[in-house]
């Protein structure tokens, strides 16, 4: 692992609480079959610390939920590229579970969407498929088609009208205050909103809770989707990966980035983190 550029400021009397915030794909998940058991040391240390693990992925809900079981992950997390903050019960003093939304509702997401195509607009999207249609579609079995198609925020859509249609299409939603990204299959249709609106919401949330104590927040990514993500903690952290060297760290922050890719690299930096703090 690289050196970071600056060292953290040691206090002998008392730790920083820290906080994980974590993308999975690529991150704390391998790229190529999606496992995390290269980051299992890790893992248990912060467990043992009683370090709450946020993950924030492009995940919907019920895809990070089988994640954190398999984990035994009791934070809260963040879905769909931030579209929600999802709190389970007993977190914070709640009493049941609490979904945040930033940015636009998923109904109010096929509302913008639903009168587009009554103006002309083509495309397909997920609530159009049933969960056979899209794993015929994507080579999801079905179990995972049905829980690609549980979202909270955003809409993935197959355009099927012209380019100047869909230059149409994007300016028109940009009207409702609503944005069209492009993904590797899909375009998605969501509120302006991106991974550091749960991230920064979380932070406090646990700032709140810790009261005097410090907090420093330690994010890991390893892609530009989760450039804002980084730029929100105090020590942002790389992992490397296919489009790692695209993710510009802030200079003047204890940053770091890994030699290492996926799991393997996460491991290895948080384990360095947790004993540099003392943990």
């Amino acid at each position: 692992m690289t050196e970071p550029t600056t060292k953290p400021t040691s206090n002998p009397t008392s730790k920083p609480r820290l906080l994980i915030i974590s993308d999975l794909d690529g991150t704390l998940l391998n790229h190529d079959n999606y496992r995390w058991e290269a980051a299992a040391p890790a893992l248990a240390k912060l467990d043992g610390a009683g370090i709450p693990l946020i993950l924030n992925s492009s995940k919907t809900a019920p895809e990070i939920r089988k994640v954190r079981e398999e984990l035994g992950n009791l934070a809260p997390f963040i879905v769909e590229n931030g579209a929600a903050v999802v709190i389970p019960s007993g977190v914070f003093g709640n009493p049941k579970e609490q979904v945040v939304t930033f940015g636009a509702s998923r109904p109010e997401v096929l509302k913008v969407l639903a009168a587009q195509r009554k103006n002309g607009a083509r495309f397909r999207g997920f609530e159009d498929m049933t969960d056979q249609e899209l794993a015929d579609l994507t080579g999801l079995d079905r179990s995972a088609a049905a829980m690609a198609r549980d979202r909270l925020g955003t809409e993935p859509l197959l355009w099927q009208g012209s380019e100047a249609e869909l230059a149409e299409f994007q300016t028109a939603l940009q009207a409702e205050n609503l944005r069209l990204v492009q993904g590797g299959r899909f375009y998605h249709a969501m509120g302006v909103f991106d991974k550091a609106d749960g991230a920064r919401f979380l932070l406090e949330k646990y700032r709140e809770q810790y009261g005097e104590q410090p907090v420093i927040a330690i994010a890991l990514g390893d892609s530009p989707n989760d450039q804002q993500m980084l730029e929100s903690a105090d020590i942002p952290v790389v992992i490397r990966g296919v489009h790692s060297d695209e993710v510009q760290l802030p200079s003047a922050k204890h940053a770091m980035r890994s030699l290492k890719p996926g799991p393997d690299g996460w491991n290895e930096c948080v384990l360095n983190l947790l004993f540099e703090y003392g943990y």
